[in-house]
């Protein structure tokens, strides 16, 4: 090598393909001087340098289009930043529906995208062929247009970020493996090479296809797999007009992107090849291809060659069947590692190259500010857990994703491989009783129940559309149970944690914004907010004994809660934490009628009086011990029962015994979405996320500032003499539209907010939905709210659209 070995770098970022060289080039451009980038081979061979270039902007969520936006302000100037070329051609890109679904799909997201002021033009059958004239539109029905996408060259992309890095003092090491990591305590503090040993602060793992045997090497499961991603390239042609626009046909399963005087062809099969080998995907596979297979190609040649008539004139000039890499839900791991204080991933990118740009800028900001800016909850590495980083698990889930890539997303689609691994002590008992089961990190969830169904009849299978009028008889009936008499939910996969310890108050109390020094026996709900006043947890802490608390949160937030947790551990906190969540089963009984029940099966005062609001008991039910915490997230009297693993099946006969004469009755997930919707009570992830803070949600009232300090303090208390410029509001359609959140809410005709979430109120008689509205428009009620192109007047509700004040919570 001309330039010296270092033996020490503050950042040492791990491969050198367009993922990794973006984080380095942002790095370098936003200042740190003290970065070096290690690449096994040479930039680009591994992924990246046979990837097709494509840069489609669009995603269904906002933080995620916005990656996507800022990729192509950056390919916009980056050649005549770093002065070299990039091969960026901004022709836009066509996205064509040949079924009433898939239209109905296109309108949803070009609802999406005009919420968020992102252009995408609805075309009919002939502007599309006016704009790309090589389609065939004889069973064509609509199409949508985003003029700012393109294609770009993977090869000059990567080689722009690298100029880019080394022009700002960036180092780059090619022909250099990273051989071990060594690690210090929780902190990896030397990266051993075959050229020599680097001390460092921080690593980045941005090795893609080897980014499983580096987290090895690190001592952590990376949930990063491989497959087989196959394209051709036609042959030339003077009829395949120069500047025409990339072109996805989802229906068909393939893509086109234009190359000069031709066209490459590839796909999502429903028939790919999975190479995730135990032992990594081998190290030596540089710059590698495998065989071609014709096989899987016809799959997606057969509807492209119907679509574009052309290809059955051209011959195939090159075949291309290569690895990506691959996630088991299909979307991109990034995110500080958990276990690891300084170890970041940034991998399992099957659109890196269009990603690059906005993750390269995220990821910089979140190693050197401690924040990526926005919440990245869909990408986060911590939405999975030690489960999905299984060899087996990760092979059949990643197949399953990429067959899937151009299927229609169906509101409420549940993946199937994989499935029936976590199981409740009631999953056979609650099978037997017609549940219809979902997934949620590992856990099999019961989201609805077949009505009449007996066990032994066979399984019903969900009901996949962009409608709800299927549900009336299913989800409304359960609604309508639960606000008439008493329903039974098993809610065991909330995630438990033990906080214990002589500063477990003192510690919970700064990680909350609510006060949880309270008596023993209480329940506090509350947010765990960031320095920046954002929400990054929403959870319920219970207080048992003075010094151990229970931490009840999300089913699928049990890495991420706990990281964060663990992350804002004071040296001088003495806490012990411990996941208790496989120890407790969860019945959540409620319903008018629940108090009827319970006070059937146990000999303690379930009074309001006796058993107040928030309050939590040990009580017997029957012979079982159980934890009663009285509590409500659809409205209603309640309790959730939180009972020892091998007692589960026990209370839940005896509570369902009880409840006969009150026409006791099973309820899911998607009933609770409806419930709780009414009464405006908000969810992680979807609602409230760290880009929101409590002022926005409404949510300030659960702010204790007589406390002392806690994390968020000052932020909040800027927030709260600042004001803010937007608050989330509720709004109730005038017509039954069907809502999922991701809607455009209008004023005057534009688009002025996006809602978060969205469903039918079954006791209101009313669609819903919240969202977050800027300050200036509080004061009008001419809202209207669009989905799947149609629209409809909404009416804001101020405060809940059921029983808003609280009364029948409080009997």
């Amino acid at each position: 090598m001309a330039k010296s070995f270092p033996t020490q770098a503050r950042i040492v970022v791990i491969g050198g393909g367009c993922i990794g060289t973006s984080i380095a080039f942002h790095l370098a451009r936003s200042g740190e001087r003290d970065v070096v980038l290690l690449e096994k081979s040479k930039l680009t061979e591994g992924a990246t340098w046979h990837a097709a270039g494509l840069v489609g902007q669009f995603r269904s969520q906002q933080n995620l289009m916005s990656i996507m936006n800022a990729s192509v302000r950056l390919f916009d100037t980056l050649a005549e930043e770093t002065g070299q070329e990039t091969g960026w051609r901004k022709v836009g890109s066509i996205r064509i529906a040949a079924s009433e679904d898939r239209r109905k799909e296109l309108l949803k997201s070009h609802s999406a995208a005009r919420a968020v002021g992102f252009e995408m033009d609805l075309l009919s059958p002939s502007e599309i062929k006016d704009i790309y004239p090589l389609i065939n539109t004889d069973d064509l029905i609509a199409g949508a247009f985003i003029p700012d996408d393109g294609h770009i060259d993977p090869n000059s992309l990567t080689q722009a970020y690298a100029k880019g890095f080394r022009a700002r003092g960036g180092r780059i090491f090619e022909g250099c493996m990273v051989k071990e990591l060594v690690q210090t305590d929780n902190r990896i503090s030397h990266v051993v090479t075959d050229h020599g040993t680097i001390e460092t602060d921080t690593v980045v793992n941005a090795a893609g296809l080897w980014a499983r045997q580096v987290g090895w090497m690190a001592g952590v499961e990376i949930p990063a797999g491989v497959v087989e991603h196959q394209y051709m390239v036609t042959e030339k042609s003077p009829d395949i007009p120069d500047g025409i626009p990339a072109f996805r046909d989802p229906d068909g399963g393939y893509y086109a992107k234009p190359e000069p005087g031709a066209l490459a062809i590839g796909g999502w099969e429903k028939r790919t090849e999975i190479v995730n080998a135990r032992d990594g995907f081998p190290w030596q596979n540089e710059r590698f291809l495998f065989e071609d297979n014709m096989d899987r190609l016809e799959e997606i040649f057969e509807p492209a060659a119907h679509r574009l008539p052309i290809l059955n004139d051209l011959g195939v000039r090159t075949i291309v069947n290569g690895p990506i890499p691959i996630s088991p839900d299909g979307e991109p791991v990034i995110g500080p590692v958990p276990g690891l204080d300084n170890f970041f991933a940034a991998c399992a990118f099957t659109s890196g190259i269009a990603a690059s740009g906005g993750v390269g800028e995220v990821v910089s900001d979140w190693i050197l500010n401690g924040d990526p800016g926005l919440d990245l909850w869909p990408f986060d590495i911590r939405r999975f857990g030690a489960l999905h980083a299984g060899h087996k698990f990760l092979h059949d889930r990643a197949h399953e994703s990429y067959t899937k890539y151009y299927a229609i997303h169906w509101p409420g689609e549940e993946l199937e491989s994989a499935r029936g691994v976590r199981r409740s002590p009631l999953y056979h008992t609650l099978k037997d009783q017609g549940a219809v089961f979902g997934s949620k990190f590992g856990w099999e969830r019961a989201n609805w129940f077949a009505p009449e169904f007996r066990a032994g009849d066979t399984p019903t299978e969900d009901v996949l559309n962009f409608d709800r009028a299927h549900q009336m008889d299913t989800v409304g009936a359960e609604h309508r149970a639960a606000r008439e008499g008493v329903v039974l939910i098993d809610m065991t996969s909330f995630t438990k944690l033990e906080i214990s310890g002589p500063d477990a108050c003192s510690f919970l109390n700064y990680l909350a914004v609510a006060n949880v020094d309270k008596a023993p026996g209480t329940g506090t709900y509350t947010q765990l907010c960031n320095a920046r006043g954002g929400i990054e947890a929403d959870v319920t802490i219970i207080r048992r004994s003075d010094d151990c608390f229970w931490l009840i949160t999300g089913s699928g937030f049990p890495v991420r809660d706990r990281q964060w947790i663990d992350s804002n551990l004071r040296p001088s906190d003495s806490v012990t934490i411990r996941d208790i969540t496989s120890a407790y089963g969860v019945i959540n009984l409620a319903g008018p009628l629940a108090r009827e029940v319970l006070e059937q099966v146990c000999d303690d005062d379930v009074s309001h009086a006796g058993f107040p609001f928030a309050a939590a008991r040990d009580i017997r039910i029957g012979y079982a011990p159980a934890v009663a915490y009285r509590v409500t997230y659809i409205g209603e009297l309640g309790w959730e029962l939180y009972i020892p693993t091998e007692y589960v099946s026990y209370v839940y006969e005896t509570l369902q015994e009880a409840g006969q004469q009150s026409a006791i009755t099973n309820m899911g997930y998607r009933a609770v979405d409806s419930l709780r919707l009414e009464k405006r009570y908000l969810a992680w992830g979807v609602d409230i996320t760290p880009d929101y803070n409590p002022f926005e949600a409404g949510l300030q009232f659960l702010i204790d500032w007589d406390k002392g300090d806690f994390l968020g303090r000052d932020a909040l208390a800027r927030i709260r003499d600042d004001g803010v410029r937007q608050k989330l509001i509720c709004l109730a359609l005038d017509d039954p539209l069907p809502l999922f959140g991701g809607e455009a809410i209008l004023v005057d005709g534009k688009a002025v907010a996006q809602t978060t979430s969205g469903n039918y109120g079954y006791t209101v008689g009313k669609s819903l939905a919240i969202g977050y509205l800027p300050v200036e428009y509080l004061d009008r009620n001419d809202f209207a709210v669009e989905a799947f192109g149609e629209v409809s007047r909404a009416s804001l509700i101020k405060g809940a659209a059921y029983d808003p004040g609280r009364e029948r919570i409080l009997r």
